[in-house]
C-alpha cells in the first residue's frame, strides 16, 4: 500500500522529498500558465488619431500566395454543395516509437478504458513519479490526400468535361472504372461546358487520375480543382486616409462616378448592412451553394470600390455584384476553388457584369483562362490583385492571365509595397498600404496589400466605362497605361507596371467615342461588335 506523500518515510531522504516536491509543483503550474494569453479588442468607430485603437479590424494575418494543401481528407458523408476546406495544419515527423496525437472524439469508443484522474497533490506515492507504461502504439492513417496533392490543388478532387454526345452512360462508367465520386455537376454558360466533380478513391494521387482521365476518348478535359486565397496582408495602423488624394478622385468624379456601371466582386461575403455599404450591393450571389456571414476581406474591398457615406471610394454609384465565392477561418484567411471561381465568372457574365475584380491569387488554371478568354471577348474586363508572396516569387494567377489587369500595390510615398509580386505582366500600381477600408459589424480599420490596390483600379475601370461605355478590354488597359504617372526605372516595368493609375489623368486619355474599339494589346481581345440585346451601362 502506498504512503500519502506527507508521510514519506526518512528513508526518502530530505533531498528526495525536496526533489518530489519541485516535480510536482512544476507539473501543476504548466498548464495553467499555458492557457494564459493575450485579447484584442475590436473598434467598431472611426478611428482617431494615432492609430486604431485595440487591435486589427480586418485583414488576414500574414502574406498570401499559393495556398498548399488547402483542404484535409474528405468527411464520411458528401455534401452537394460544401464549403471550401479549411488549411489542413501542417504534420510533423513522428518517431515509430512514440504514437500520434489522439484525435479529439465528441464520446470515447467503447473499446477503450477512460483513463483514471491524476491524485491530488496530497495522495502523490512517495520517491519519484512512477514510470509511465508504455503506451500501445495506434497506427496513424495513411495521409492519403495530403500526399497525393501539390501545392495549390484541392487534396484528392477532379474536374473533367465529357465530349460532346457523351451520355450519362459514359459518366457512370468513367466514375466506376476510375473509382470516383461524384460530388457535383455544373453546367456554365458563359464557355458552354458541364464540368464534373469528383473525388478520388483508393489514395491514387490527383496527377495520376487526370492523366488517365486524359487519355480516355470521352473525356474533353480534366484537371485538378485549384485552390485559391484571397490576397491580403497583416492590418496596419495609420492617422490619415491618403488613397482617395492620391488617386485624385473628386478630380475624377467630377466627370464620372461609376454610375449604373455593373461591377462584380468575387470574394468572401460582404456586408451589406454596414453604414458605409447600405445601398451600393444591387444583386447578390453565393457560388458555394448556402449563406455565410459577412468576412473582412470582401467587405474591405466592395466599400474600398463603391462605399457611400463616410467612406471614400473610387466609383461610389457603380452597382455592386457581391459574389460569394471564399470561405471558411485559417491562418491564411477564407478560401475558394475553381468550381467556386467559375461559378461567380459564370455568373458576373449572366448578370451583364462590366467590371470582375478578382482579389485572389493561386496557381495557373486551364478551365479559369477559358472562361477569362470568353468573358474578355464578351466586353468584360478582369482586373486582378498580382499577389503578396513578394518579388521572387513566381506569377500567380488570375493576374497573371493575359486578359486580366495585374494590379500592385504602392503606400502614401510611392513606394512600392515590400511583399507585392513582380512581373512584366503588371499593368499599373494603386495605393495598397495602410489603406482606410470598412470592416464587419459597422467597424473600420486599416489593411495593406495588392488586393486593396486591384479594388481601387477597378473602380477606377467603372469610371472609365461611364465616361466610354463601348470601350473595349483592350482600350481599358491602354488607356490605364497611357494616364499612368511614371514610377520607378523610366517606363513600364516589373515592379510599377506603366506606373500609378491616377484616375482624373486616365480619365483625360480615353480615346475619343469615334476611334475604332480595336486597339487590344497585351493579349486583351477587343470584344465583337455590340449585342442590340444587351444593356450598356
Amino acid at each position: 500500500m502506498r504512503e500519502p506523500f506527507d508521510t514519506l518515510p526518512s528513508r526518502a531522504g530530505p533531498l528526495g522529498r525536496l526533489a518530489a516536491i519541485v516535480l510536482l509543483l512544476a507539473g501543476g503550474l504548466a498548464p495553467a500558465a499555458a492557457q494564459t494569453r493575450p485579447g484584442a479588442v475590436l473598434d467598431r468607430g472611426m478611428p482617431s488619431r494615432g492609430g486604431y485603437g485595440g487591435g486589427p479590424a480586418i485583414g488576414l494575418p500574414g502574406l498570401i500566395g499559393i495556398v498548399p494543401r488547402l483542404i484535409p481528407p474528405p468527411r464520411a458523408v458528401v455534401e452537394e454543395e460544401d464549403e471550401p476546406p479549411r488549411r489542413a495544419p501542417r504534420v510533423r515527423a513522428v518517431p515509430e516509437s512514440r504514437p500520434p496525437p489522439p484525435r479529439r472524439q465528441a464520446a470515447p469508443e467503447p473499446a477503450r478504458r477512460t483513463p483514471k484522474r491524476a491524485p491530488k497533490l496530497a495522495t502523490k506515492p512517495p520517491g519519484p513519479p512512477p514510470a509511465r507504461p508504455a503506451p500501445r502504439h495506434v497506427a496513424a492513417p495513411a495521409p492519403v490526400q495530403a500526399a497525393s496533392a501539390e501545392p495549390g490543388e484541392v487534396p484528392g478532387e477532379v474536374l473533367f468535361a465529357l465530349r460532346p454526345g457523351a451520355g450519362p452512360r459514359a459518366l457512370r462508367t468513367i466514375l466506376t472504372r476510375e473509382r470516383l465520386d461524384l460530388v457535383s455537376s455544373d453546367i456554365f454558360t458563359l464557355v458552354p461546358v458541364t464540368l464534373h466533380r469528383a473525388r478520388i478513391r483508393g489514395g491514387r494521387s490527383v496527377g495520376s487520375v487526370v492523366a488517365a482521365l486524359a487519355r480516355d476518348r470521352q473525356v474533353e478535359t480534366a484537371q485538378a480543382n485549384h485552390a485559391y486565397s484571397l490576397v491580403g496582408a497583416a492590418p496596419t495602423f495609420a492617422s490619415v486616409q491618403y488613397a482617395a488624394a492620391k488617386l485624385r478622385l473628386d478630380e475624377a468624379h467630377r466627370a464620372a462616378t461609376g454610375r449604373d456601371v455593373a461591377v462584380a466582386v468575387i470574394d468572401s461575403g460582404v456586408d451589406e448592412a454596414h453604414p458605409a455599404l447600405q445601398g451600393a450591393v444591387a444583386e447578390r450571389y453565393d457560388a458555394l451553394g448556402k449563406a455565410g456571414p459577412p468576412h473582412p476581406h470582401g467587405t474591405a474591398i466592395a466599400g474600398i470600390l463603391g462605399a457611400r457615406a463616410q467612406l471614400a471610394s473610387a466609383a461610389p454609384e457603380a452597382r455592386l455584384l457581391a459574389v460569394r465565392a471564399f470561405s471558411g477561418e485559417t491562418a491564411s484567411g477564407a478560401q475558394g476553388t475553381t468550381l467556386h471561381i467559375l461559378r461567380g465568372i459564370d455568373w458576373a457574365a449572366r448578370a451583364r457584369a462590366r467590371v470582375v475584380n478578382m482579389s485572389f491569387a493561386g496557381p495557373r488554371d486551364a478551365a479559369l483562362a477559358r472562361f477569362l478568354a470568353a468573358g474578355t471577348r464578351g466586353g468584360t474586363v478582369y482586373v486582378a490583385a498580382a499577389g503578396n508572396a513578394g518579388p521572387d516569387a513566381p506569377a500567380l494567377y488570375p493576374a497573371a492571365d493575359p486578359n486580366v489587369i495585374a494590379v500592385t500595390a504602392t503606400d502614401a510615398e510611392d513606394r512600392l509595397f515590400p511583399a507585392a509580386n513582380r512581373g512584366a505582366h503588371v499593368c499599373v500600381a494603386a495605393p495598397g498600404v495602410e489603406v482606410l477600408v470598412a470592416a464587419p459589424a459597422g467597424a473600420y480599420g486599416f489593411s495593406s496589400g495588392t488586393s486593396m490596390a486591384a479594388a481601387q483600379v477597378s473602380g477606377i475601370v467603372a469610371l472609365m466605362l461611364q465616361a466610354r461605355p463601348a470601350l473595349s478590354p483592350g482600350e481599358v488597359r491602354s488607356a490605364l497605361a497611357r494616364g499612368a504617372r511614371d514610377l520607378g526605372a523610366p517606363g513600364p516595368d516589373p515592379e510599377f507596371g506603366a506606373g500609378f493609375a491616377d484616375a482624373e489623368s486616365v480619365l483625360r486619355a480615353l480615346p475619343a467615342p469615334e476611334v475604332a474599339a480595336q486597339q487590344a494589346s497585351g493579349g486583351m481581345s477587343a470584344p465583337p461588335a455590340p449585342d442590340p440585346g444587351r444593356e450598356n451601362p
